[in-house]
């Protein structure tokens, strides 16, 4: 068991110097908090009420962003919680007394701009670290010493260091960049707006066919945008990103290093068609107005939670932690009248939002007919059913956090003496991904069953109120039979990599948890693991997600609606779907 889950360390050893366990800059401990202060606090109500206009099931940001957008129109709502904090993926918790950990999500981009500004979330907080430069890739290679590839925003700079593998693509890459960045402006239309209901647009009278045709606009905005380069971008939406980008670049390290965004979260080689799209999604994002950059929230994820909870609360939302919904109650009419808790307690509402993942909402929550007044016929359609049942949930994901007592010194990028953060220190470093082939490999061994030696490393030497080191494979077991503790964790590399391997071997520490998909599906609901809720394959995007016919927030129950990451446009800490599904609702309480 120590071989088969030690993968991840592997590639990590191979390339550190010497990190050691226990403390990482020891000035930066805290004394762990009192043992009583595990509620939520952001925005919690004296009292449960048994009514309300609308109930939020799960207080991850999409269930949060959209109890804001509701009371902000002046709709009652309440956020019920099943854990002890909120956030979902989105929290900063302390797994080593005195640590606090970015324990699921890590990174910030893809919020949207409207939710920013709308929601006022630096008012209530929010303060983000913009990431510059924003990836590392260090060599492990036959020269002394090893390269190492670091891009980021300046891109003089970024060029110089392209260029150590290929002057050709150092010249290409602002080109690159210029494409991909016109591809994110077309479809940003798209993520701001239901689906297109293409079965409403032949329903109902002449005029109310007119109407519908409206929600077109998004849609034929971006195709307008894309213009007489649209076959160009159907391919990079289609085809293996491998395929993308052997017509961009030549040198390995550049391809790799760009295609990791194409297979986080995915079940999913770089030559798996449609792992384009995948890599689109991680670009589309914005960050204090510079498109694509990422950073850190000061304070950890969970500081991104609270500001939004704390939007919410300003305006009268009701937010509350450890109240877990049992089921979702029901009309005569098969309609959604609210939420029973595993207490008893009942909660009646005219609307009931999910954010929990399409599986969990429709089939656990949504009760079968077993009650006398529940209609004999089934709530949810067969069809619907087997959707929802067959939508691939299939994780790669395994997240590890460790509390270290020094940065990670890397071979290729030696740390100072002084041992001060250095540049590379605040990115995301790729082990084992300065090659294509590597990043295959890594799918291949998830697809076997095997943790794969291919992975992404967060040293949080951003923010002095974290300390920790964040590591996950980029491809790894979809499932396994137990948790590993980390001192469990040996090389598993054979030969030179091994040998080097052993010289850091001490970089991974006690201090900490390894969340692999069985957990993360156990502790935050994720589906099999997946932090998207379900695959962000074309299959699964846009008209069909969750189910076609039903991708526009709205369910088969009536008055059910769905704002988690498992609708319209995905996953990624992005609010999108929260934004959407709350527009939706009130949409249609203004008519009840």
């Amino acid at each position: 068991m120590a071989g088969r889950c030690g993968a991840v360390a592997a590639g990590l050893r191979a390339r550190l110097g010497r990190v050691c366990c226990s403390r990482w800059l020891r000035g930066w401990h805290r004394p762990p908090g009192p043992p009583g202060a595990r509620r939520a606090h952001a925005g919690a109500a004296a009292q449960l009420q048994r009514e309300y206009d609308a109930v939020v099931i799960g207080a991850g940001h999409n269930g949060l962003v959209a109890a804001a957008y509701l009371q902000r129109a002046g709709l009652r709502t309440a956020v019920l919680e099943r854990r002890h904090v909120l956030g979902g993926a989105a929290v900063t918790e302390e797994i080593v007394p005195g640590f606090k950990f970015s324990r699921a999500s890590y990174l910030l981009s893809l919020l949207r701009p409207q939710i920013y500004a709308d929601l006022e979330l630096q008012r209530h907080g929010l303060r983000v670290l913009p990431r510059d430069p924003y990836s590392f890739t260090p060599l492990l290679e036959d020269r002394s010493p090893p390269r190492s590839l670091l891009l980021g925003h300046d891109m003089a700079q970024t060029q110089q260091q392209i260029a150590q593998f290929s002057r050709k693509d150092a010249q290409a890459y602002p080109e690159y960049e210029a494409f991909m960045g016109r591809m994110v402006l077309a479809l940003d239309p798209l993520l701001d707006a239901p689906p297109v209901d293409t079965a409403a647009l032949g329903k109902g009278s002449l005029l109310q066919q007119l109407r519908n045709l409206r929600t077109l606009k998004p849609l034929l905005q971006a195709g307008l945008a894309l213009g007489r380069q649209l076959p160009h971008y159907y391919e990079v939406l289609t085809a293996p990103i491998s395929k993308i980008l052997d017509h961009w670049f030549e040198s390995e390290p550049l391809k790799a290093t760009l295609a990791t965004d194409a297979v986080i979260g995915a079940m999913a080689s770089p030559h798996t068609p449609g792992s384009g799209y995948v890599l689109l999604h991680h670009v589309m994002g914005e960050l204090e107005g510079r498109r694509g950059a990422w950073g850190y929230v000061a304070g950890g994820m969970g500081a991104l939670s609270q500001a939004i909870a704390q939007a919410a609360a300003a305006r009268g939302a009701h937010i509350f932690a450890e109240k877990a919904v049992c089921h979702v109650l029901l009309g005569r009419d098969g309609e959604a009248q609210g939420v029973a808790l595993q207490d008893g307690t009942e909660v009646r509402s005219k609307l009931v939002l999910s954010n929990a993942s399409p599986q969990i909402t429709f089939l656990e929550l949504v009760p079968q007919p077993l009650h006398w007044c529940i209609p004999p016929q089934e709530q949810l359609p067969k069809d619907f059913v087997q959707r929802i049942q067959r939508v691939d949930t299939c994780s790669p994901v395994t997240k590890i956090n460790v509390a270290v007592d020094r940065l990670p010194s890397f071979l290729a990028a030696p740390n100072a003496r002084h041992g001060q953060p250095l540049p590379h220190h605040q990115c995301s470093i790729h082990l084992n991904c300065e090659g294509t082939q590597l990043l295959h490999q890594a799918f291949t061994e998830a697809a076997q069953g095997h943790p794969s030696s291919s992975g992404v490393l967060l040293p949080q030497a951003h923010d002095r109120a974290l300390h920790s080191l964040s590591a996950g494979p980029r491809a790894g077991p979809a499932r396994l039979p137990c948790r590993v503790p980390l001192h469990t964790i040996h090389p598993v590399h054979a030969g030179r990599r091994s040998a080097l391997g052993r010289a850091g071997q001490k970089c991974i520490c006690r201090h900490g948890d390894i969340l692999t998909p069985p957990d993360l599906e156990r502790i935050f609901g994720l589906p099999g693991g997946n932090i998207f809720h379900g695959g962000m394959s074309l299959d699964q995007l846009y008209f069909a997600r969750p189910a076609p016919s039903y991708s526009g927030y709205r369910s088969p129950v009536p008055g059910l609606y769905l704002c988690g990451s498992g609708a319209h446009p995905g996953g990624g800490v992005m609010g999108a779907a929260g934004r959407n599904a709350a527009q939706v609702a009130i949409k249609d309480f203004r008519h009840l």
